[in-house]
């Protein structure tokens, strides 16, 4: 394919849902508010964990999406899969019985999966201690890829359809996919993003383990505070979200709404530690100047940076050295900020919630906030527009997530012109 036939690609669909809204509109709106979504853990007895609390989904109707008998059969991760990917195809309108369903495609991950479903079942097998106590429905409750096959079911899509995995940058590389496979003229829609839902047992119990998450019991609220210099861990959080891809001449062609476009993207790995950042965020520097490169854009067109940002020491300080070696002196002119301080870390599906998050502030021209963020670090000296969404113009924007691994990728998209 010739470079001049590579079809622009546009977001004109989006679902969510997070530990502030059920919906993409009201997680929005809860960002424009500043509100945590950290509070003690109701899934399971935390009493005796060092960390007790967590960004759980609230109020979250999985009857809305799927019968009684469906969502007993599918682990909580798909139910927030389908519930993302019902709200983001009725928000783009689509029509799919007037659609080739064969070039409807679905790139969907989870860097985790059916945990519950997997504890519920291991459980079930030493407390019965017989194999037939195991559910027939247990491996295609557990397994990654089931979320991007219950979409494509869901719906009758028969385009590209599969699942990826690289921890916390896990739907960022279902969107990178999903893009570079419309570049390659192999659909003209596709539904991508992630899914998680890793606040159990093992879950707190294993990031626990590793000394990543915050222990800060008696200020729970406000315990996720990226680049604050007290910042002392992440916050657990769970959720999905669905970003809906389209060629732009299949967009006009239906009169879709626009909501930005996508232009770029930089995946890189660090090769340096299985869950350190590399020092100075070398890995991130890369991925942030490929972005920007395949983009076709300079370094000063872009506006903002939706962070990693994950409020760990490490993570923080090597994002923010990064974002400072690529953009310079620019980089004083640009904002830079990280939602996770309000949905905490959703690992494989906190990418695709920050991607949607990045798209709505370029349409409504809006910064949302770091909030929780009160002590300056001298290793972290960037605008991280403090505690309040910050009105301005967003030209072109980042969106940053690094996995467990190494694993970086960038997305950059731009205010959508004919």
């Amino acid at each position: 394919m010739s470079l001049r036939n590579i079809p622009r690609i546009v977001i004109t669909g989006v679902g969510a849902v997070t530990p502030i809204g059920n919906t993409a509109e009201d997680t929005w709106q809860a960002m424009m508010e500043s509100k945590s979504g950290s509070n003690l853990i109701t899934r399971f007895d935390a009493t005796y964990f060092d960390t007790k609390f967590a960004c759980e989904v609230k109020d979250f109707d999985a009857t809305k999406y799927l019968n009684r008998k469906e969502v007993q059969r599918v682990d909580l991760f798909t139910q927030y899969a389908l519930g993302a990917a019902q709200m983001a195809v009725d928000d783009c309108g689509i029509d799919f019985e007037q659609t080739n369903k064969e070039r409807v495609g679905v790139v969907f991950g989870s860097g985790i999966g059916g945990m519950s479903t997997f504890e519920t079942q291991t459980k079930e097998y030493y407390e019965r201690g017989k194999p037939d106590r195991i559910s027939p429905f247990f491996v295609p409750m557990m397994i990654l890829d089931i979320a991007a096959g219950h979409i494509a079911i869901r719906f009758g899509l028969k385009g590209p359809n599969y699942a990826t995995v690289s921890a916390c940058a896990t739907s960022s590389h279902a969107i990178a996919d999903a893009f570079m496979l419309m570049q390659r003229g192999m659909a003209d829609v596709m539904l991508c993003g992630g899914s998680e839902a890793a606040v159990t047992v093992m879950g707190i119990g294993g990031f626990g383990a590793l000394k990543a998450l915050s222990r800060d019991n008696d200020n729970y609220q406000t315990a996720s505070r990226p680049f604050d210099a007290t910042r002392n861990g992440f916050v657990l959080g769970e959720g999905g979200g669905v970003m809906v891809l389209e060629t732009l001449e299949h967009a006009q062609n239906r009169g879709a709404k626009i909501y930005a476009e996508m232009v770029g993207i930089g995946l890189t790995d660090d090769a340096y530690h299985i869950t350190q950042p590399a020092e100075g965020g070398e890995g991130a520097v890369r991925s942030m100047k490929l972005a920007v490169q395949d983009a076709g854009l300079e370094l000063s067109d872009i506006d903002y940076i939706n962070a990693h940002g994950t409020s760990t020491h490490f993570n923080d300080k090597n994002e923010s050295a990064a974002i400072r070696t690529v953009f310079g002196d620019l980089a004083d002119k640009m904002h830079v900020s990280s939602t996770k301080s309000m949905t905490g870390h959703l690992l494989g599906a906190a990418g695709a919630i920050e991607a949607i998050t990045t798209a709505l502030a370029i349409k409504h021209q809006i910064v949302p906030p770091t909030i929780n963020y009160n002590n300056p670090d001298p290793d972290c000296n960037l605008n991280y527009a403090p505690n309040a969404p910050v009105k301005r113009e967003i030209r072109a924007a980042l969106s940053n997530t690094f996995g467990f691994g190494g694993h970086n990728a960038t997305l950059c998209f731009k205010a959508f012109s004919e």
